[in-house]
């Protein structure tokens, strides 16, 4: 067994590979200090799945995190993993693409232009799931996702966004009426926390979406692999279809997009 872990600010997140490079049963916990956190999942995730630590081959830890990390854990041969590297190796491992940047929304959001067997960095900003955390303090007194999604499903965009179409008596060219002309340009004093738990939600994706497809004019890529906490949101499907319609690029959410960048620490090892 080969374990991949990502170390980073707000949860660590554990992959393990078999002999057959089959994923197994990867889980993630919330880290408020990155050490305990990580030697609690670790022992949690051996306990979890039977499976005994000298069964483990080789750990390998990637992430933000994994700086304060020294030495072996537990006794095993430990590595420390490239993040980028971690990023591009995992969405690579995930979808069948030979071209892509790979999007990793986390606290902030990173890019990794993957062409063939070369992975490089293009690029980050710091917009991300720590933005929408800090927002929904400020704006709806709560840091809680389940309770921030809860609000958003009965929101309503049209309250708090700018549409063309309350811009425009006519349609522009490319754009429907409905598009966002301005986000939060339409937000209004008393507005619902339903509402604006929604904005921000489509906020921080929609900005990372535009980001994503600006930093690739030129390149001729056109597919984007959302990996991340993030990518876990509902509003994905919606709203990355409608860029997809607007822009002629395709986003993908890979099944296990939260995990790709442990799942590609502990690749790392086969590709040395």
């Amino acid at each position: 067994m080969i374990i991949g872990i990502d170390v980073g600010i707000s949860t660590t997140k554990i992959v393990g590979l078999d002999a057959n490079k089959c994923i197994v049963s990867p889980i993630r916990i919330k880290a408020n200090d990155p050490v305990t956190s990580l030697y609690g999942a670790f022992g949690k995730y051996l306990h979890d799945n039977k499976i005994a630590l000298e069964d483990v081959e080789q750990v390998m830890l990637t992430g933000v995190g994994a700086g304060y990390i020294e030495g072996n854990i537990y006794g095993r041969p430990t590595a420390v993993v490239d993040e980028f590297l971690s990023n591009g190796l995992g969405a690579m491992f995930l979808v069948n693409l030979e071209r892509m940047i790979v999007v990793s929304m986390g606290t902030g959001t990173s890019l990794v232009q993957c062409d063939g067997g070369k992975i490089e960095r293009t690029g980050s900003f710091a917009l991300g799931g720590g933005t929408l955390s800090g927002l929904a303090r400020v704006m709806l007194k709560t840091s809680d996702i389940s309770q921030v999604l809860e609000l958003a499903s009965k929101g309503d965009l049209k309250n708090i966004d700018l549409q063309i179409g309350d811009i425009s008596a006519h349609p522009v060219p490319g754009l429907p009426m409905d598009i966002t002309a301005s986000l939060f340009g339409n937000a209004k004093p008393d507005a619902k926390p339903e509402d604006i738990a929604l904005g921000i939600i489509w906020m921080v994706l929609q900005t990372i979406g535009s980001a994503t497809i600006l930093s690739s004019l030129g390149s001729g890529i056109k597919d984007y692999v959302m990996i991340g906490n993030l990518s876990l949101l509902p509003q994905c499907k919606t709203l990355f279809p409608i860029m997809e319609g607007i822009y002629g690029v395709r986003f993908h959410i890979p099944e296990y997009s939260e995990f790709s960048t442990a799942l590609g620490a502990a690749l790392s090892f086969y590709d040395k």
